[in-house]
């Protein structure tokens, strides 16, 4: 079975211009970003990215994790992209993962050690990862604890 993704675009006129994006409930401007020397207006490509792997790896942990009944209080998420320039070539590089997972109270080492391996294996899993693997490094760097016992 296949899905189908549709996004609608305009443009509004050279590089250093601005444009607008649709594609179901993501509607936005877009432009070339000021550190790249643009206007920095609405999101980019490299934002678009690094959000596209970032959510897709989130929703593929929370899954997991919910799948293997771990006990999650709370699940959030900081993303690194990193894009190199050189020669004026621009290059996506590598996207770093940084999940914060806290387990309940009650999750024992072996729900502890269970959720590190997820957080691990989550990436692997998502489509997004597996779409860019080989061209873009990716890595995660969980951190994970349980409520009123301090970090794991």
């Amino acid at each position: 079975m296949n899905h189908s993704f549709v996004l609608k675009a305009e443009w509004d006129g050279g590089r250093n211009s601005e444009g607008r994006i649709e594609a179901g409930q993501l509607k936005t401007a877009i432009s070339i970003p000021k550190e790249m020397g643009g206007p920095g207006i609405g999101t980019n490509p490299d934002e678009m990215l690094l959000g596209a792997a970032a959510t897709c790896y989130l929703i593929t942990l929370a899954a997991m994790m919910e799948r293997a009944g771990l006990p999650v209080q709370k699940l959030s998420l900081e993303s690194e992209g990193i894009v190199d320039v050189t020669n004026n070539i621009f290059t996506y590089v590598s996207i770093t993962h940084k999940p914060y997972i806290l387990l309940e109270e009650t999750a024992s080492e072996k729900d502890l050690e269970h959720a590190r391996k997820l957080a691990e294996k989550a990436e692997g899993s998502c489509m997004i990862s597996r779409a860019v693997a080989g061209n873009v490094a990716l890595s995660t760097m969980p951190r994970i604890e349980k409520s009123g016992n301090g970090e794991s």
